[in-house]
């Protein structure tokens, strides 16, 4: 495993959840193992993904994007590159809104 790539990966997970997250919010993040895989499940009481948006979450430059809820900034690249990461290391990666 490529450390500083899965610390980009939880890096990302975590920001995004707290951009999605209003104040006074709760983020958990939990490992957990699974045989010879780790399962990492990140999870926050945020604003959710819209249901147009989710079929096109991980796309490159995706229409999904929109600024935080505080007006933070975004490419639409953030979780496209967290799958390529995952995948790369021979894992998967999904959500639940």
């Amino acid at each position: 495993m490529d450390i500083n790539k899965f610390q980009q990966v939880i890096n990302n997970l975590v920001s995004n959840a707290i951009k999605f997250t209003p104040d006074k919010g709760r983020i958990t993040v939990q490992l957990t193992r699974q045989g010879q895989q780790a399962v990492i499940t990140i999870a926050d009481d945020g604003v959710g993904i819209p249901i147009l948006m989710q079929p096109v979450l991980f796309d490159k430059f995706t229409k999904a994007r929109r600024p935080g809820i505080r007006g933070e900034k975004t490419t639409g690249l953030g979780m496209s590159i967290i799958r390529t990461i995952v995948e790369l290391h021979q894992g998967d990666i999904s959500f639940e809104s």
